[in-house]
């Protein structure tokens, strides 16, 4: 996982796309978000958000 961080890091500084990064964030975000409250009952308040 280290490795992938690397090489995404010097991709983007290599080719100046740093605007890259936010989206990245927020998919991570939003992916542990929905992972996180699959089993709970939090869950069906988090799906009406989207």
């Amino acid at each position: 996982m280290g490795e992938f961080l690397t090489e995404l890091w010097a991709f983007m500084q290599e080719r100046k796309k740093f605007w890259l990064l936010p989206i990245i964030v927020m998919l991570v975000l939003l992916g542990s978000l929905i992972v996180l409250t699959q089993g709970s009952a939090v869950a069906p308040f988090i799906y009406t958000l989207f």
